[in-house]
């Protein structure tokens, strides 16, 4: 309960001195609690960086694990291709040797045909272009390869010759063509039959024969083919010796595992055990600043906390002691100075006068600006 006031002026100094204690009060705690946050960005600061150390090492040292690992699994999968490519080599090598060998009496059957084929048509005098796929192509042919050379012959001068030159006429006209046509069939046609006239009418008898073996060569390479493609298809793989490369193949596959499950035992180790000790270790050597920054930031909340419990009740003591007189306006040091001043000088007998003639004089100097 408000008491009646006995010394104004007393009444008035201690109001300006509980003002200005919890003002310079709340100087300090505005200090203090700017200084906390200060520390709490450094601790904040701190302990990112100590993350971001732990981050980029535990990264480095398993990317370095990896990487060793990974360069061992290269060289293995390296040694494992290597061997499967010898054994292919092997394997190729021993195909084609069984293929030679099988073939053999079939080569050797065509060779001397060859060689008999060329004896006749050079004893009888033949003319060489005679003895020539082509040439049996268009006069005797036989078999798939014989009639697609002799249709593809005729097609170009019985087509695509004429065609071509009726093109290359500036102003083409109908009877153009009919007569490139006719020339064509003429001279195509005729060399045709004379050369295939002459020709038989000499040598039917050494044509026919070589006709016959060219037949048998033929005959011959279709079964030479017959044999190669059942032994490449062939899956018996034991005729060729390929156990040692069978043997390195399966030693550089088991390597190759043992890596590979090392290097997992190798990661799973790191990341439960090896990462743990280098975050402590990381951690540790900067654990002492971060107490120190904790208990730092400790104390000055401790601080704070008391101080603004000062504050609250130096507040409430001023609003409960000075506050029904003076009201908010004037509890302020140099306003309770000035009051104090027109009271000791005797303008004003109690502080309402006082407060009043300072109004007076505060609107006084507003109107004279």
């Amino acid at each position: 309960m408000a008491q009646a006031i006995t010394d104004y002026v007393k009444f008035l100094a201690d109001a300006r001195d509980a003002v200005y204690r919890v003002n310079c009060d709340s100087r300090t705690a505005r200090q203090l609690e700017a200084e906390e946050s200060q520390k709490e960005k450094e601790l904040a600061s701190l302990k990112k960086e100590v993350a971001d150390t732990i981050s980029r090492t535990v990264k480095a040292r398993r990317d370095e694990i990896e990487s060793g690992y990974d360069r061992e699994i290269a060289k293995g999968q390296d040694r494992l291709k290597k061997a499967r490519a010898k054994r292919e080599k092997a394997k190729d090598k021993g195909v084609k040797e069984r293929i030679a060998e099988e073939t053999s009496q079939l080569r050797d059957h065509n060779r001397d045909l060859k060689i008999q084929l060329k004896t006749m048509f050079k004893k009888d005098r033949v003319p060489a272009f005679v003895n020539t796929t082509f040439f049996y192509a268009l006069y005797y042919p036989r078999g798939m390869k014989e009639f697609g050379i002799g249709f593809l012959t005729f097609l170009i001068c019985f087509l695509a010759f004429p065609c071509g030159i009726y093109f290359l006429i500036p102003e083409r006209k109908w009877w153009y063509l009919a007569a490139v046509y006719v020339a064509d069939v003429f001279l195509f046609g005729g060399l045709y039959l004379m050369v295939g006239n002459r020709i038989r009418t000499h040598y039917q008898d050494v044509l026919k024969k070589g006709r016959e073996i060219r037949n048998l060569l033929r005959a011959n390479h279709k079964k030479i083919h017959v044999i190669t493609r059942t032994i490449q298809k062939d899956g018996n793989e034991a005729l060729y010796d390929l156990e040692k490369y069978d043997d390195e193949i399966a030693c550089a596959s088991q390597e190759l595992s043992e890596i590979a499950e090392r290097k997992k035992d190798a990661v799973s180790n790191f990341e439960n055990v090896t990462r743990t000790i280098i975050s402590d270790e990381i951690e540790g050597s900067r654990r002492e600043e971060m107490l120190a920054l904790e208990e730092e930031i400790k104390e000055l909340s401790a601080q704070l906390h008391s101080l603004e419990d000062s504050i609250r009740d130096q507040n409430i003591h001023i609003t409960d002691t000075f506050g029904p007189y003076l009201g908010n306006e004037f509890l302020e040091p140099d306003r309770l100075s000035e009051l104090s001043k027109l009271i000791q000088s005797g303008s004003a007998a109690n502080i309402t006068e006082a407060i009043t003639l300072y109004k007076a004089g505060s609107q006084k100097k507003a109107d004279g600006q």
